[in-house]
C-alpha cells in the first residue's frame, strides 16, 4: 500500500552511528475504522560523513541507488531549515512568535523600540553556545543506567 518515494523531508534526531545521521520522517496514516489520520514516524539512517546536519534541523534526503550498509539507505541532499531561526516556508520570511520579523520591526519604528527588545540583526548565528548550553554538537551515546551524574549527550 505504501509507495516508494525518491526524496523525503524530515527532522534530524540524536544518533550514535559514525558517518551517519538519524532522520525522522513523519507521515499521516489513515485509520479506516475511525476515518481519521494519525501520526506515524519512520526513521532512516542517512550517510553524512562530515556531520553537516545537527539535531533538530529539517533536511531533505535522497534514496541511494543501493544500500551503503544494512542500515544506511539514504544520503543527505540539503539542509532546508537549520534549527534556530524559524522561516515561513511559503513566503520565505523570518518569523518571531507567530509574527513576521518585518512586521515587528515596522511596529518598532512606528511606536519606538524598547530598550530591552531583542535585536535579531546583532544576534550571533547558531553554534555560539556549543559546550555551555547547546549540546547538539556533542557525541551521543546510549544511557544504560542511572548513576546520578548529569549525562547531556545520552540518548
Amino acid at each position: 500500500m505504501a509507495s516508494r518515494t525518491f526524496m523525503l523531508m524530515g527532522q534530524v534526531m540524536p544518533c550514535i552511528k559514525q558517518n551517519a545521521s538519524k532522520i525522522r520522517i513523519r507521515r499521516m496514516e489513515l485509520d479506516t475504522n475511525l476515518n481519521m489520520y494519525f501520526k506515524k514516524d519512520e526513521f532512516y539512517f542517512v550517510h553524512d560523513p562530515s556531520k553537516k546536519c545537527k539535531t533538530g534541523d529539517i533536511v531533505l534526503i535522497k534514496e541511494l541507488p543501493q544500500k551503503l550498509t544494512r542500515l544506511i539507505t539514504h544520503t543527505l541532499e540539503e539542509i532546508v531549515y537549520p534549527l534556530g531561526d524559524v522561516t515561513d516556508p511559503i513566503t520565505g520570511k523570518k518569523v518571531t512568535a507567530g509574527k513576521y520579523r518585518e512586521d515587528v520591526e515596522d511596529a518598532n519604528r512606528l511606536f519606538g523600540k524598547s530598550s530591552e527588545a531583542f535585536d535579531y540583526d546583532k544576534a550571533p548565528p547558531r553554534g555560539r553556545l556549543e559546550g555551555t548550553r547547546d549540546f547538539s554538537h556533542g557525541e551521543t551515546y546510549i544511557k544504560y543506567h542511572e548513576d546520578g551524574k548529569d549525562q547531556p549527550f545520552s540518548v
